[in-house]
């Protein structure tokens, strides 16, 4: 039988709520009590019950965090940092895999909130007036990360997307392509619609009109990265630069250009986007938007938790600085 609290104080010759102060770390118990009842605790087993406490505190403890792909390196660094700082501030996590998939997004909402979490971080793809509708009704505080509400309304840790791209763009024109090619996300999001909008701008900088078939769409993945190589490399006229919105669909495309017999960055140069850690795991290594993928969840943790405190937020929609890592995929200047 599982041991209770009232065994605890029986056994200990204590009240029930000094058992509780010493459990809770109150300090209001004398020295000599409190180590009786922690003696106690230990020789019976006891562990406290978390859905008791969390019903008489109206508290939990617990975060629920949804994310696309839990095997994906980019979101696993990602919920490295929401956990690290939710254990700093003993907090426990529920991770859920979504897939990307509108209704099992909502689902997940719903069960998170059943499950009576005390918060929720979310990342997804493309937020709908579904997603804000069911969020605006959530009886707890909830964050975005790496993830853009087109409304506003919820608050969201991201980098400037746009700028990141354009700086890309720019730089492998600066190297000495008229017109880079564009690999992007194949979902309408947000996001993928700000890396798009950089792109273009960093063309028309130069002078150039978007030619759309150096526009391909890919999946995220390194299969639709070499996919997409191929594509380039069977134009007339095939780019000498190529600008990917993922670090793993542009390890698919080095490696689909070098199965062409082409190099990189001789021939064509490679612009990845994120700095995981396959961008140093390649040959030739991956220069790439450097994205704070740890930061990003840590940021949005510690905000979450500011909203669940009731403590003061000066900044409701965090940008984070990105910075651009040159390595040897590219032309050096």
């Amino acid at each position: 039988m599982n041991v209770t609290i009232y065994d605890v104080a029986r056994e200990a010759n204590v009240s029930m709520a000094t058992v509780s102060r010493v459990v809770n770390g109150n300090p209001n118990v004398k020295p000599a009590t409190r180590k009786k009842v922690l003696s106690t605790i230990e020789r019976l087993g006891y562990r406290p019950n978390a859905v008791a406490r969390g019903l008489a505190s109206k508290k939990t403890t617990t975060v629920g965090v949804i994310i696309p792909d839990i095997s994906s390196i980019f979101f696993s660094e990602l919920a490295r940092g929401i956990d690290d700082i939710a254990t700093m501030y003993k907090y426990n996590i529920i991770l859920s895999n979504s897939d990307q998939n509108k209704d099992k997004e909502l689902q997940l909402i719903n069960t998170m909130l059943e499950k009576q979490v005390d918060g929720i971080v979310f990342m997804g793809g493309k937020i709908t007036d579904e997603h804000v509708s069911q969020l605006k009704t959530s009886p707890v505080p909830v964050a975005f990360a790496a993830t853009i509400d087109p409304t506003e309304t919820v608050p969201s840790v991201n980098i400037d997307y746009e700028q990141a791209s354009y700086e890309a763009t720019k730089l492998l024109i600066e190297n000495g392509t008229a017109h880079p090619a564009f690999i992007a996300g194949s979902e309408d999001t947000a996001i993928n619609a700000l890396k798009y909008n950089g792109y273009v701008k960093a063309l028309q900088e130069s002078n150039q009109q978007v030619n759309e078939d150096l526009v391909i769409k890919g999946d995220f993945t390194y299969e639709s990265g070499i996919e997409a190589a191929e594509q380039l490399i069977a134009l007339e006229n095939r780019p000498t630069a190529i600008f990917v919105s993922s670090d793993e669909m542009a390890l698919g495309v080095i490696h689909g250009i070098q199965d062409s017999g082409l190099r990189v960055p001789e021939d064509i140069e490679v612009f990845g986007f994120d700095n995981t850690r396959l961008a140093t795991m390649v040959r030739p290594t991956l220069s790439t938007i450097v994205q704070p993928m740890y930061d990003i969840g840590a940021v949005a943790m510690r905000l979450l938790t500011k909203y669940m405190n009731k403590e003061e937020v000066t900044e409701q929609n965090v940008i984070l600085p990105h910075r651009i890592i040159e390595r040897n995929s590219t032309k050096p200047k």
